[in-house]
Formats: C-alpha cells, structure tokens, sequence
C-alpha cells in the first residue's frame, strides 16, 4: 500500500493486531505518577498533506515526556542559533540510556551528550529566552501549542511534582553540567523548567500535529526548513533512546519516544503520526508503539533509507 486511500480499516486492523505486544511491557516506573498508567491503552493517530486517520485511545492525554526534547532544541535553535546550540550539545549517539552520567573518565564536554539524552535537553534550556525560567517554561508550553494547534494544552501539575520529588538522578545530571562549567544556572529553577515542560499534557493527534510540522509537508512560519532538517537528522540517530539503531533498521524514520508512552514519528515531506501505549521495554521505548509504526512503515514504505 503505497498511500493512506481507504486506511480506517486497515489502521484498526494493525493496531488490534499490535495489542498483543503489550505484555511484553511494562509503565514506567521511576517516576511514581507513571507507574499507574493504565497499561492496556493504545492508539494512534496519522496526519497527511489530505487526509487524518486515527483509531483506538487516540484522544487520551498523558504526559510528553522526552518528547518535549525534539521542541527544547528547536526552540533553542530559534533563539540562540545553531552555533550557540553546537557548542554546548554535540550530535552524536552515544549508545547508553538516556539519563546515564557516566559519560567519561575525562572532563565532560559538549560532544558527549546530544539533544536527545536528559543532560543535552537541560543544557539547552538554558539557551531559551527568558527572564526567569517560568517564563522559559511557558514559552515551551506555547510552543508545544502551537505545533499542536491545540490551544487546550496545559501542564499536569501531579506529574511535575512527582518528578521535582523524585528527579534526584537528574539533579546529578544538572550538577554534573555545572561542574564543568557547561551550564552556569541555580541548578533547581533549570530543573523547574525541565520538569515542568516534560509534564506537559497531549494526546496522539497532538503528536502527529507536531510531527506533521517537522515533516514540512507544507510551509509554515513556525519552524524553519533548516531547523526541521537538524532536529529530524538528530531524531534519527539519537530518537528514540539507546534502541534508535534498532528503530532505524526497521521503522526507518525520525522519531522520538517519551517514558509516557508515546511516539512522535516524522516521515518527512509526507505526514506525521503519534502512537500512544505506556507498556514501555526495558530501553523506555513503548513496545506496541513500535510494532504499530513498523508495519505502518512497512506496508506504506515510509522508510527513509
């Protein structure tokens, strides 16, 4: 099938046909809040140049998550530049989880980490223009807005205190920054403005929306080409934790997965589509989400390589 014609169907037959993987994981559970998440919930929602497609738990909201790292260096991009950007983050996978610290047994500099691990997106918020960092965070918030063309987006205030509560390894992630003089910031307002926009509620229509922006399947005065080419680049190789080769292998387009479930999927020029299901595998990547885009990408050969 090499268009989205007459998909409603086949959308619904994937993604009951996917529910079955479901078992194989399980919600996060490191942040308290996340580990009640109703397992059992899975959807999907497909935006093109024509058409939207969606089915199963499309509408519900969790929280974005990492997610929000893809909008954090856009974002930055927009404000400081891509040479301020390149000197504190560099774009290279690193093969480890996404909140690990051991990084080197060197002084730790700016290619060590990506955009797309927890200590390149708190570096970068640094970069977001903002007298205070509330005001760094809400302009996240209206970003995030934007792209989703969803007005209604608000923050879930439960899940920022739980992650300020319990965030310690981030804490040391941000602490570490500052010791090498990455990051010259009071450490705790920095991690307010983390926890807070990756507490930031959406639902798969939203992701596919945002996804569909960076697609650039048609001009918009939100984000530029050139960014969209850099952060897609980024979400390729570095996407979707230390499982993006895996995923390029066999889903073969720019991606970013959230420990809330869900997966925003860019097949540029062509659509967007965000996947929703909190049964997570051990790397924080959700597992039916995956199966979903696999055969989605391989029954429309949305692969990019």
């Amino acid at each position: 099938m090499n268009n989205l014609s007459d998909f409603n169907c086949e959308l619904a037959f994937i993604t009951d046909e996917c529910r079955k993987y479901i078992k194989y994981g399980k919600a996060a559970d490191y942040i308290p809040v996340l580990a009640k998440a109703d397992v059992n919930k899975l959807g999907v929602y497909i935006i093109s140049k024509d058409n939207e497609y969606f089915y199963g738990d499309y509408d519900d909201l969790f929280t974005i998550q990492s997610i929000i790292k893809p909008l954090i260096l856009l974002l930055a991009l927009q404000d400081a530049g891509v040479e301020r950007v390149r000197s504190l983050v560099g774009v290279e996978a690193t093969g480890k989880p996404f909140d690990t610290f051991n990084y080197t047994d060197l002084a730790l500099k700016s290619e060590h980490i990506n955009p797309m691990i927890n200590a390149g997106a708190i570096a970068l918020c640094t970069l977001i223009k903002g007298s205070t960092f509330q005001e760094k965070t809400n302009r996240l918030l209206d970003f995030t807005r934007k792209l989703a063309k969803n007005d209604s987006i608000e923050i879930d205030t439960t899940v920022y205190l739980s992650e300020k509560a319990t965030g310690n390894k981030n804490r040391a992630l941000a602490y570490m920054l500052n010791a090498y003089k990455m990051i010259n910031e009071d450490v705790e307002e920095l991690l307010d403005c983390y926890f807070g926009a990756c507490s930031i509620k959406v639902n798969c229509k939203d992701l596919a929306n945002i996804a569909f922006a960076l697609a650039h399947c048609l001009p918009n005065e939100i984000i530029n080409e050139d960014d969209a080419r850099f952060v897609n680049a980024i979400l390729s190789t570095c996407g979707m934790y230390d499982g993006s080769g895996e995923f390029a292998l066999n889903v073969g387009v720019p991606a970013k997965s959230g420990v809330g479930g869900g997966i925003m999927a860019v097949v540029p020029f062509r659509m967007g589509i965000g996947v929703f299901s909190p049964a997570l595998d051990e790397k924080g990547n959700s597992v039916a989400g995956k199966k979903i885009l696999e055969t989605i990408s391989k029954k429309m050969q949305l692969s990019i390589f």
